[in-house]
């Protein structure tokens, strides 16, 4: 019976190595060897230009980045210089126009003083002048008044 035992242990050992899901023969190297050689030429064939351009792709989306940032700050930077320029430039233009107002009112007012001097001026003329008038007719109506009075007089003496 032990000899029936590993007969037939045999038997089914032989049957399984046979067709199992590895057979360890010459196929196995060579599927190792199609692996490996097929993982080169994809490695040199494709991975590695595709990820050549993916850098490439990925430096020159960083340098375009970059460089949108450093033109972005100096936007940014030329926004204010404008800005402060503008400010500036809106300052002096109050400052001028309030010199502008005043040295006017100065103008104004020189003019107004001028005109109320001559406008005393004329009316002191006229006042003399008037005065001088007054002068004159007096002194003809004391003249005439003199002389109607003589006239009147040797009338009342003549009579």
């Amino acid at each position: 019976m032990t000899n029936s035992l590993i007969l037939f242990a045999l038997q089914a050992s032989s049957t399984e190595a046979k067709g199992g899901l590895f057979d360890f023969n010459a196929t196995l190297p060579l599927m190792a060897l199609q692996f490996l050689v097929l993982t080169f030429v994809l490695n040199f064939v494709f991975y590695k230009p595709v990820s050549n351009i993916l850098d490439e792709r990925d430096e020159y989306i960083r340098n375009s980045l970059t460089t949108a940032s450093a033109s972005l700050l100096r936007a940014n930077e030329l926004t204010k210089k404008y800005e402060h320029e503008l400010a500036e430039s809106k300052k002096q233009a109050q400052d001028i126009i309030k010199e502008s107002q005043k040295d006017a009112q100065q103008v104004v007012s020189i003019k107004i003083k001028e005109a109320q001097q001559d406008g005393e001026k004329l009316i002191s003329e006229a006042s003399y002048q008037l005065n001088i008038q007054k002068e004159q007719a007096l002194k003809t109506l004391e003249n005439q008044v003199d002389t109607l009075s003589d006239q009147i007089k040797s009338k009342l003496l003549k009579s």
